[in-house]
């Protein structure tokens, strides 16, 4: 079944040095009411810049030092997927509704990338106590914010 959807960018999202931000279209900044006073927000985000889809890249090399060879483009996080379509969890510092403006704490995407969707956090419906993990990835961090001084050089098989 082909879906018929036409997806809408909400905005741009921004990254300069160490200052991460998404700047909605005007025609979105009224639904930012109510936003103001979550901590986090989960951003949607399309993979512009990553390569055309093709079959041959449902499986690709472990990008993971202790992974298997070969993964699944479904048991990554590659933006090369058959949608490139991406999730980001980011902490939400500053929020300007008149010229919609959310201020993160960073983002894992380019400068510009188009923004489709924002989300509240809400550990109720996005925080899961006991995961599940292969083996080969137990070990990492438990949360974003202990990431941030994890040595990820240790863990993927290409430059970090």
């Amino acid at each position: 079944m082909e879906l018929n959807a036409k997806l809408k960018r909400l905005g741009l999202a921004h990254a300069e040095g160490q200052h991460f931000w998404i700047e909605l279209e005007r025609e979105y900044r009224p639904g930012l009411s109510g936003l103001a006073g979550f901590g986090w927000v989960s951003v949607v985000w399309w993979a512009s810049l990553a390569r055309p889809w093709r079959a041959e890249m449902a499986v690709m090399d472990g990008p993971y030092k202790k992974g298997p060879e070969r993964l699944g483009v479904f048991a990554t996080r590659s933006p090369e997927r058959p949608n490139p379509i991406c999730v980001s969890p980011a902490a939400l510092l500053g929020l300007d509704e008149a010229e919609g403006i959310l201020e993160l704490a960073w983002l894992d995407c380019a400068d510009g990338t188009p923004v489709l969707d924002l989300k509240p956090y809400q550990p109720s419906a996005d925080r899961v106590e006991e995961p599940g993990l292969p083996p080969w990835c137990e070990s990492w961090p438990r949360s974003i914010e202990a990431s941030a001084d994890f040595d990820w050089s240790k863990v993927f098989a290409f430059d970090y």
